[in-house]
């Protein structure tokens, strides 16, 4: 029950009634809460979108359209604002049948079809294979697994992807790295690694079980004999351990593709013929990037893409001066061959150094699918990692990082992921690992949390009272709420399928987090005033009725705090540890 969208069904019935019958119009209509709840519970633009085409001044035209409003059951009042804005103030009995519909649904209430099934591809991680996970990862890898969730729960149909980066230097170097290990351990030799390489320690498994299969082969043989063997135990172990460490915090993807299957499999050739065909593409020169000396650069003629047709700063080019392709050419039959696959929608988790990129790959996309695809980016920021207000040192074995395993083993998977969705995508995160473990309201993690235990905890006093809510409660009198902390609460509770479709529309996980902490709010601020005032507490003892009434609340707010949750990928707290 989409309390919301019923409403708006009936908003636009109202504009029916009056000869709107433009589709355009009418999917504009909208039906949301005011910025302030003095004006109502919800405010309509109609009279503003439907003047012009009835040819009559907005205000006049609300008062209308409020008259045939008012005659609904569920609207108590109605009050024109503005210039025609439409505020209603609904009956309490709406929201009381929200209240049986959530008790009825349980964990369904609040998914939808909204998705309609659509395929979305959700790129996301795809971090180069060349050593663990560590905490900057992290964010991504929660933010796309969380929306992947949250368009699921939505009525989406959603692919889990993730792009390795298994060609180009940097597997080389990775290769370079491992193979210093080799020699390390085989001869006993001190390390000694460049500005390119990983000096990690996580790479001297790698290189043992490249001796325990080869022994000392390739001591003595040249890069070109041993490079291939060395960057594909590399990327083997690597991903590996990726996969491992993405485990941790419950991420399982549904596709891998490889970078290097994409040029062995002749995609690259593919793209660039279909661009050429669509006259995207040219033979031409680029100036000097700026800053640079034109003496140090080489003007010379490349196949460049017309990025520019799509706001990017300059076209970029396909082709490198020894002829083998850019990267950019490898992401073009990347999404090429996403578009191939039928995707609605592709979703690119990048982080925010990868913003000048988005132009190039939004131009790519919408010339291959002919503007077809929905394509969104969204960019995560730094995490800022400290301990109790000092930033956490790196780590010399990881090889200057910090492992996104030495944070999960500090404060636990479900930590991790809440905290990671905290702030949005695009705003700079700070990560405390001793602020994140505190049990006060300052911390979300447990403030959401002690929300569950604390229902927990009636469920026991419940029992004492001969009341189980793990059973079916039925005739459950909900008119009995009428304090206004049980109305802003149960009114809270209705807004909670629109606050998952409006997160899904924008592709925005984190909604989810600030709904949940403004529900814990809601739930605590009653709890509270029971303890001020006895009458307001969940179980009264001489009046039956109304404390089956209270714990059904609180049993709803448990209900949407596990789906809520389980967006985020988070496990619900039972009990304080």
């Amino acid at each position: 029950m989409n309390i919301f969208e019923n409403i708006r069904i009936i908003i636009i019935e109202a504009a029916k009634s009056f000869g709107i019958n433009d589709k355009k119009i009418l999917d504009k209509i909208t039906a949301e809460p005011p910025k302030e709840e003095i004006h109502g519970d919800i405010s309509t633009n109609i009279a503003l979108l439907s003047s012009k085409a009835l040819n009559k001044n907005p205000r006049e035209l609300a008062e209308n359209i409020g008259m045939l409003l008012k005659k609904n059951n569920y609207i108590d009042e109605v009050k024109i604002a503005g210039p025609g804005f439409i505020n209603l103030f609904l009956n309490k009995s709406i929201f009381y049948e929200c209240c049986k519909n959530v008790l009825d649904l349980k964990n369904h209430y609040g998914k939808s079809d909204y998705g309609k099934s659509a395929l979305v591809n959700i790129e996301y991680v795809s971090a180069n294979p060349t050593g663990p996970m560590h905490i900057g990862h992290a964010r991504g890898a929660v933010f796309g697994d969380s929306l992947a969730n949250l368009l699921e729960y939505s009525g989406y149909n959603v692919t889990r992807e993730y792009y390795i980066n298994d060609a180009g230097q940097q597997i080389i170097n990775l290769a370079r790295s491992v193979y210093i290990r080799y020699i390390e351990i085989l001869k006993d030799k001190e390390p000694i690694f460049g500005d390119d390489l990983y000096p990690g320690e996580y790479l001297i498994p790698v290189a043992k079980s490249i001796i325990d299969k080869f022994g000392d082969k390739f001591i003595s043989l040249k890069e070109l004999d041993w490079i291939e063997v060395f960057k594909e135990y590399s990327i083997n172990a690597m991903m590996h351990l990726i996969r491992n460490d993405l485990s941790l915090i419950n991420i399982h993807h549904d596709n891998f593709v490889s970078e290097q299957s994409l040029k062995s499999n002749g995609l690259i050739d593919n793209v660039v013929e279909l661009l050429s065909k669509k006259n995207s593409i040219y033979e031409g020169v680029l100036e000097a990037p700026k800053g640079q000396k034109n003496d140090d650069w080489e003007s010379r003629p490349q196949l460049l893409f017309k990025s520019t047709l799509f706001g990017d700063d300059l076209d970029r080019p396909l082709k490198k001066a020894d002829n083998t392709w850019t990267y950019f050419a490898a992401d073009a039959a990347y999404h090429y061959d996403k578009y191939k696959r039928n995707y609605t929608s592709i979703i690119n988790v990048w982080g925010a150094d990868h913003g000048g990129y988005i132009k190039r790959i939004e131009g790519i996309v919408k010339t291959v699918s002919d503007s077809k695809i929905n394509f969104d980016v969204k960019l995560c920021q730094l995490v800022n990692l400290s301990k109790g207000g000092k930033p956490v040192k790196m780590s010399k074995r990881a090889g200057n990082f910090v492992t996104m395993k030495n944070v999960i083993d500090t404060v636990g998977p479900d930590v991790l992921r809440f905290i990671m969705l905290t702030r949005k995508n695009d705003a700079p995160l700070d990560f405390d690992l001793v602020k994140v473990k505190e049990q006060s309201k300052d911390n979300p993690v447990y403030y959401v949390q002690y929300a569950n235990i604390r229902i927990n905890s009636l469920y026991e006093k419940a029992k004492i009272h001969g009341i189980d809510l793990r059973d079916d409660l039925n005739n459950i009198n909900f008119k009995l709420l009428e304090n206004i902390s049980e109305i802003n609460l149960i009114k809270l509770i209705s807004k909670w399928p629109r606050q998952v479709e409006a997160a899904a529309r924008a592709n925005e996980p984190h909604r989810i987090t600030f709904y949940l902490n403004e529900l814990a709010g809601a739930f605590h601020s009653f709890w509270s005033h029971g303890n001020d005032n006895p009458s307001l507490r969940f179980i009264n003892d001489s009046n039956k009725d109304l404390t089956i009434a209270r714990l059904s609340l609180a049993k709803i707010v448990k209900i949407i705090l596990s789906s809520g949750l389980s967006i985020l990928g988070v496990k619900p707290a039972e009990k304080l540890s």
